[in-house]
């Protein structure tokens, strides 16, 4: 579980973003180049977003809700009913060693249109390894998320956030981070949970949550609820960084 600070420090947030749009830049480089070549390859939108507005004409405020660790056997699939009654899409970052015996949740979660990304094999520290290693415990859990949705997989968080580009091996993967770390895996208490994020929440915040606790579906739902009420819409995590 991702041990980092609530919010990470502005620098930060501004160098992430700025190294995910360089990134996304070459990967539409690329992308049009194996076009010409009559390749097909999956590469997301291209487009950016034109800010939508709520009935009273106000902008639209925009969050990504992210969950790590899973899929959970249990909770996670209690999450789903929550967001699918309240119409929110989320961004689930799986560990390859959770998923044998769970394709179902995780079909499921394609289907309803969430986003699904990597969180390594064994929630390992990457930068720790060889990078032969390292490549191993991104493309294992690659291939078998693609085998269930029969998607590639482009997206990538590392836990404890520590990546480098070299940890590509051969796909382009775009790291996701965070900018508001809910620590729900250590406080374990719904209300606590909810009072801190509503006090700190900001526009374009990738919230930082783990769907492996009772405490963190009640969270997160009651977080959608106060949110949206406020005019917040949540987006996956994708839609957001290529806004």
């Amino acid at each position: 579980m991702d041990r980092r600070s609530r919010r990470n420090p502005e620098w930060k947030r501004g160098l992430r973003k700025g190294l995910l749009g360089l990134m996304l830049v070459l990967g539409a480089f690329f992308w049009r180049k194996n076009q010409e070549a009559g390749q097909q390859i999956r590469t997301g939108s291209e487009s950016v977003r034109s800010a939508e507005a709520d009935p009273v004409g106000r902008e639209t405020k925009r969050l990504a809700l992210t969950f790590d660790d899973g899929p959970h056997p249990y909770y996670t699939e209690q999450l789903l009913d929550g967001l699918a009654d309240r119409g929110v899409k989320a961004t689930f970052f799986l560990l390859g060693e959770n998923i044998e015996g769970r394709e179902d949740i995780i079909r499921r979660m394609h289907e309803e249109g969430h986003l699904i990304g990597n969180h390594t094999f064994y929630h390992v520290d990457v930068n720790s390894l060889p990078l032969k290693e390292a490549c191993a415990e991104i493309q294992d859990t690659s291939s078998a998320i693609t085998a269930i949705t029969g998607q590639q997989v482009e997206y990538v968080r590392p836990p404890y956030g520590s990546w480098n580009k070299e940890l590509e091996c051969e796909v382009l993967m775009i790291p996701v981070f965070w900018t508001l770390d809910t620590l729900d895996w250590k406080v374990k208490n719904a209300d606590q949970i909810v009072r801190e994020v509503l006090s700190d929440v900001e526009e374009n915040d990738v919230i930082l949550m783990h769907d492996s606790y009772r405490t963190t579906v009640d969270a997160a739902l009651r977080i959608v609820d106060a949110l949206q009420e406020k005019g917040y819409e949540f987006v996956t995590a994708d839609e957001l960084i290529l806004e």
